[in-house]
């Protein structure tokens, strides 16, 4: 690489390279299309872990603009909330699934435990290339914990939908606006399921509860105090070793995960970006760690932002510069931070089971893609056991460490994978 970041030239139309870049007013729209795409699962994830979102979200600028500094500006990605902590962190903190995670700070430590571990993979990257990463772990490992990851966290979604008959439909009929726009809107609306999807589920709610009085009405009085400008509320790391044990793993399944991620965009863009793998990993473990030491949560590149690149066609870094700085500029809003916090449980519920559903259906797509061979026992055997242990939250105590259902699932596919070698078949005689 002849300098630090590419010299960016000048297109008006057409597919628009990473080293490329629009006039300025189109950046900006760009940016702030992606700043959409990416809001409502970054704000959904801390949400669903008694996180704050609009920390969550100001993090997430903060964490793709060292993305871009660390890539030299070259790997088009947003890095938003990583859904992969959100099993860990539950089970860490005891949280009970709905207001602020009083034991935040535990999570916090083990959220940067993740990243340094995280960074360490992709130091080791960087001087060793990826083949060993994809050896250790082939399609029918990685399909299998994130498959995994869904299956765990279904209770989760499940017992959020709510207790009454009221919020059990509206939070189904959330997941079913999801699902509707997802596949019949066509251009913008239809990247953006997640976010259209709350709207609608939001708006019933409030008819129902605030209009109808079937339900606990929707309390606007800490929008109406909150200012609007002012800082993130930031918290504090605590170091647990046992929450620390049990949260570090998750790097394993983000190595999988932007992995996938970095392919992705190398056959969209048609560029080689495995010598920006080990540089990419580490910046998505630094941006981790500077998440978690201020009250935000681990961070990912975002398959919702690969998609707006694909329909678009537009990969220009530039883009997430802006959208960057749109989310620092929404984090220091108090009253926007509020108001995500009005949304109702039961909303979340339907939002959660339409994503922790499409987590797990990943999985398969990643066998698909693969062809995996499930009429080998060794990939049968490995799949069936990590997705039960996965699923029923199996525990495992080693030591005083209790590994629960995801990181269970995830070593014990690897391990399995590997213990469960074919024989060779035998040579032919002559």
């Amino acid at each position: 690489m002849s300098s630090l970041f590419p010299n960016w030239t000048l297109k008006t139309g057409g597919e628009v390279a990473p080293d490329e870049r629009l006039p300025t007013g189109q950046t900006v729209a760009m940016g702030v299309q992606h700043v959409v795409a990416m809001f409502g699962s970054t704000a959904l994830a801390p949400i669903l872990m008694g996180f704050d979102p609009n920390t969550a979200i100001f993090f997430s600028g903060i964490g793709t603009l060292i993305f871009f500094l660390l890539t030299g500006g070259r790997l088009p990605s947003y890095l938003g909330s990583s859904f992969a902590f959100i099993g860990v962190v539950i089970a860490a903190t005891g949280y009970a699934g709905s207001g602020p995670n009083a034991n935040i700070g535990v999570a916090l430590g083990g959220i940067i435990a993740c990243g340094l571990l995280y960074f360490a993979i992709g130091l080791v990257v960087q001087v060793a290339g990826t083949g060993w990463i994809e050896r250790l772990m082939p399609p029918i490992v990685t399909g299998t914990v994130v498959a995994a990851i869904g299956l765990n966290l279904a209770p989760v979604a499940v017992k959020m939908l709510g207790a009454t008959p009221v919020e059990t439909t509206i939070g189904l009929l959330t997941a079913l606006a999801v699902g509707l726009i997802a596949v019949r809107s066509r251009g913008v609306a239809g990247r953006l399921p997640i976010l259209l999807g709350a709207l609608c589920g939001y708006g019933l709610y409030w008819i129902a509860a605030n209009g109808l009085g079937w339900a606990k009405p929707i309390d606007f009085s800490g929008v109406g105090q909150a200012a609007w400008i002012g800082l993130p509320k930031f918290s504090a790391p605590v170091f647990d070793g046992t929450a620390m044990l049990l949260i570090a793993p998750v790097a394993v399944i983000l190595v999988a995960e932007n992995l996938g991620h970095v392919k992705g965009l190398a056959a969209m863009t048609g560029r080689n970006f495995d010598p920006l793998m080990g540089r990419a990993f580490m910046a998505d473990g630094i941006a981790t760690m500077v998440s978690g030491a201020g009250g935000g949560t681990g961070v990912t590149t975002y398959a919702e932002n690969m998609g707006v690149m694909a329909v678009t066609r537009i990969y220009s870094t530039l883009v997430f510069v802006v959208a960057a700085l749109v989310a620092l500029l929404l984090g220091f809003s108090p009253k926007f931070g509020a108001l995500i916090l009005t949304l109702p449980v039961p909303v979340i519920g339907g939002l959660a089971l339409v994503v922790f559903g499409l987590i797990a259906a990943t999985g398969g797509r990643i066998w698909v893609q693969s062809k995996v061979d499930f009429s080998r026992p060794r990939n049968l055997i490995t799949a069936g056991v990590a997705l039960t242990a996965g699923a029923g939250d199996l525990t495992l105590s080693i030591a005083g460490f209790k590994m629960g259902g995801i990181g269970t699932a995830t070593f014990g596919a690897i391990v399995l994978y590997h213990l469960l070698r074919e024989r060779a078949a035998p040579a032919a005689s002559a």
